[in-house]
């Protein structure tokens, strides 16, 4: 596998690191090792988060191309696009992001809270448009890119998470890469590796990433799309296209995606009690903060198949933080009392 013949503009501050969550792990009866990796933590561009990741691959092209603008999507409280524009400002680039209304929900401070705050004060041109969800490729989005164009700009298209693009799913091969460096240091391996998906790339770069050494697997993508089946096609056809370009050596399949459909429920980007009780666990017992959109139904499905013995007692898990915190902003009546 060959990783490092892709152009990186570094982005992060290095291996984002691995922390025991024992109290969890306890009070889920001790029988299972949680650890967390903190996505979370890995930049000091506006919170960071996993989409970081993934456009320190797409930044060398977007340079080389001799773009001015960096254009995507997103929900109103996307993480990927509030990222995109720290990238940018960064970068000394202008940024355009569309946001489109992709969660049926309607908090009175929605849209000017959380990551679309912070996008504007990073000085993102925010276009919200009142289109639902959906993964695919988006006419608004063609749309922006067409009115950079047609003021004289050079436009560097980023689908939404960074996902659907031909580099997408390189920042998360090096995720798995990261990972075999830390357990050589803690001495294991781990047996399971929980993250949330839903437009893609992260689960793809980790199954490319892991079957490097046969725990593909062992990925467990927990479904926060509610549109699973697409989801699934998605990330499949991801990681087909990036195991090709990491010359990985053999086919990835769909039996080496493992998407469980469990968790994603009402809809997407609308917490369950259950999505909102597994919020406040890891928060009261690790002061770990997870969202309602990503981390906190990736964190419900962890709990409830530990609490199922559906993963094994003995298992080291892995649960990877990708970093969604400042949307729960936008959710603030629902935590009004804690």
């Amino acid at each position: 596998m060959n990783l490092a013949r892709f152009p990186r503009h570094p982005l992060t501050f290095g291996p984002t690191p691995i922390e025991a969550l024992p109290r969890l792990s306890a009070h889920l009866g001790g029988k299972v090792e949680i650890y967390a990796k903190r996505e979370d933590m890995n930049s000091g561009l506006a919170f960071g988060g996993n989409k970081i990741r993934k456009l320190e691959y797409l930044v060398p092209e977007a340079i080389a191309e001799g773009c001015d603008t960096l254009v995507t999507i997103g929900g109103v409280q996307s993480n990927h696009t509030r990222q995109v524009a720290a990238v940018a400002a960064k970068l000394g680039m202008k940024c355009r992001l569309v946001q489109e209304s992709w969660v049926n929900w309607h908090d009175a401070v929605y849209d000017r809270v959380g990551n679309i705050l912070m996008s504007r004060v990073l000085g993102a041109q925010v276009e919200l448009v009142d289109e639902g969800f959906g993964i695919g490729f988006k006419e608004s989005w063609e749309n922006a890119l067409e009115e950079v164009r047609k003021k004289g700009g050079k436009p560097y298209a980023i689908p939404a998470g960074a996902s659907d693009h031909r580099l997408g799913g390189l920042g998360f091969v090096g995720f798995a890469e990261e990972v075999r460096a830390q357990e050589a240091a803690l001495g294991f391996r781990f047996d399971t590796i929980i993250v949330c998906s839903v437009t893609g790339s992260t689960q793809a770069g980790m199954v490319v990433g892991f079957a490097a050494d046969g725990r593909a697997d062992r990925v467990i993508g927990i479904d926060g799309s509610a549109t699973p089946a697409e989801t699934k096609a998605q990330v499949l056809r991801i990681a087909e296209r990036t195991a090709d370009l990491v010359d990985l050596g053999r086919p990835i399949t769909e039996a080496d995606v493992i998407l469980d459909t469990r968790y994603a429920y009402p809809e997407y980007g609308l917490p369950s009690a259950e999505t909102l009780e597994a919020i406040r666990l890891s928060a009261r017992l690790e002061g770990m903060m997870t969202d309602p959109v990503y981390e906190g139904k990736s964190m419900q499905g962890m709990i409830d198949m530990i609490r199922r013995e559906e993963i094994p007692a003995g298992s080291k898990v892995l649960y990877a933080h990708l970093g969604g915190v400042p949307a729960i902003n936008g959710y603030s009546y629902l935590f009004r009392n804690g």
